[in-house]
């Protein structure tokens, strides 16, 4: 296996599938990322197209890690923020594939986004994950804290309430 590589995504048709089939996959695993299961291709292709369409404009960064060719995982820097908050930037969609779990692609991911985030300026990065099957212990062991969980905060992709829990972590210089 070659190594992972971390590079912002393109709009490209073949990328914007690659990203959907993620998506897709996701969902019907169980994770919570604004999504219900069974996800259309369709919806997964268009949320991708707009995602991707909105890094063009500079609102967010989509970044994929690459490994043989495959689009082993992805993570969104939300950067569109009001202007009350332009020191901070949010962690959005964190996805990895199966067969890529337990390998560090998450950890690759998060670790380039928090230094993109520094890059453009930003020293407090926001996340939330699901209380139940989230990523908890992954952002934790990266220096994330938790500031507490919100009850029955959205369904999970098969049915059912979960809680979310929210987490930050500052950055950059000013730390």
């Amino acid at each position: 296996m070659n190594a992972l590589e971390i590079r912002v995504l393109s709009d490209d048709a073949a990328t914007i599938a690659m990203l959907a089939d993620l998506l897709i996959e996701t969902v019907a695993a169980g994770g919570s990322v604004s999504f219900m299961h069974p996800l259309p291709a369709e919806a997964a292709l268009d949320f991708c197209r707009k995602s991707l369409a909105a890094a063009a404009r500079g609102e967010r960064a989509v970044l994929g890690a690459w490994q043989d060719g495959v689009l082993a995982g992805t993570v969104t820097l939300l950067l569109d923020l009001p202007s009350n908050q332009p020191h901070r930037a949010e962690i959005a969609k964190l996805m990895t594939r199966r067969d890529h779990r337990g390998k560090g692609v998450a950890t690759s991911l998060m670790r380039a986004a928090e230094a993109l985030a520094v890059e453009k300026g930003r020293t407090l990065l926001v996340l939330d994950t699901a209380s139940e099957e989230g990523a908890a212990g992954l952002y934790e062991k990266l220096g994330f804290t938790l500031t507490g969980e919100i009850p029955d905060f959205a369904l999970k992709p098969h049915g059912g309430l979960t809680g979310t829990l929210i987490y930050w972590k500052r950055i950059g210089k000013d730390r």
